[in-house]
């Protein structure tokens, strides 16, 4: 390969340092609010030797957030630095395959923990309603080992088809029609883009449900209690659990409307569309694990210490 001129190298638009410094800035807090909550939970590990099934999805979710975010903003920070560097052989592929990875493990992790919330916490008669509450937890590993497994599986995918655009020579700065150019240069690329979407509608599907059905149970059960004239001690367990779920399907929603305007804008540059889409999609991972964070006492105990230590060490000085 040839060497690419300095120049060329750093030739940065006021456009794309905008979108660097903006999601730099997003990145790092959202990997700091996840690195939160892992560190939480692998002290809880380590001190009673074992986490709930509630535990093991939040320490997955934040793991993959931190990884999906390290390596987004790593292919964002060469594609407008230093762009040559993606033409170098499997870097492109490479790139966009991990951040894939650790998308989909985003997406499927967090569908995951609607569902569980649903199922622990929606209460109804149904025969295999509940025989899904009791069976719950020992399913929780192979959930999320099936999740993790998608997640593999579409970032060879993705892998896959940036190998196909670069053997057909169709890169992200192809003028023209997307789809007309994918349709005539390869009938896989297409498939490719189909099956992608498939796989990130599935979850959001998932999510919608348990929405749906939490919602629809505690309204029944506030009305029960309303009728009766007694108090629950788990009605605030009901809400937290409640307001998680319905930020997410809202995120969530947001999120999937993102995913079709990136595929309709793939090839058109310096929009303010694709700077939005950018902003959500970096604030997406932190802002849900922070409401998860305020949501969780277990997580929001430790805030509040590290907040009043951080009060008590400023007003110190």
């Amino acid at each position: 390969m040839e060497a690419c001129h300095p120049a060329q190298q750093s030739n940065v638009t006021s456009y794309g340092a905008t979108i660097l410094a903006i999601s730099t800035m997003e990145a790092l807090a959202g990997m700091w609010i996840n690195a939160f909550i892992v560190c939480v939970l692998c002290i809880a590990w380590v001190k009673k030797k074992s986490l709930n099934s509630n535990e093991k999805i939040l320490l997955l979710l934040g793991c993959s957030r931190i990884s999906l975010l390290y390596f987004s903003w790593v292919y964002q920070f060469i594609s407008i630095i230093y762009p040559n560097i993606l033409h170098v052989q499997t870097i492109l592929q490479l790139l966009a395959s991990f951040a894939a990875v650790f998308n989909y493990s985003n997406l499927w992790v967090s569908a995951c923990l609607c569902a569980f919330y649903c199922i622990k916490i929606a209460n109804f008669r149904n025969s295999f309603f509940i025989y899904l509450k009791g069976k719950v937890d020992r399913m929780v590993p192979w959930l999320l080992l099936g999740s993790e497994t998608v997640a593999l599986a579409m970032g060879i995918v993705v892998y896959d088809f940036h190998e196909t655009l670069k053997r057909n020579n169709i890169t992200a700065t192809s003028q023209g029609n997307f789809w007309e150019v994918t349709i005539t240069k390869d009938i896989h690329i297409l498939f490719s883009c189909f099956l992608s979407g498939l796989v990130f509608a599935l979850p959001f599907l998932v999510v919608i449900c348990s929405a749906v059905f939490l919602l629809f149970s505690l309204w029944r059960h506030k009305r029960t209690m309303q009728t009766s004239s007694m108090k629950d001690l788990s009605m605030d367990a009901h809400i937290r659990a409640m307001k998680s779920v319905l930020s997410f399907l809202v995120m969530y929603s947001i999120n999937f409307v993102c995913l079709v305007l990136t595929i309709i804008y793939a090839m058109k540059k310096e929009n303010i569309i694709t700077l939005l889409i950018y902003i959500y999609q970096f604030a997406f991972p932190g802002i849900h694990s922070l409401i998860l964070i305020f949501s969780n006492p277990k997580l929001e105990k430790p805030k509040l210490k590290i907040l009043s230590c951080v009060k008590c060490e400023f007003f110190t000085k």
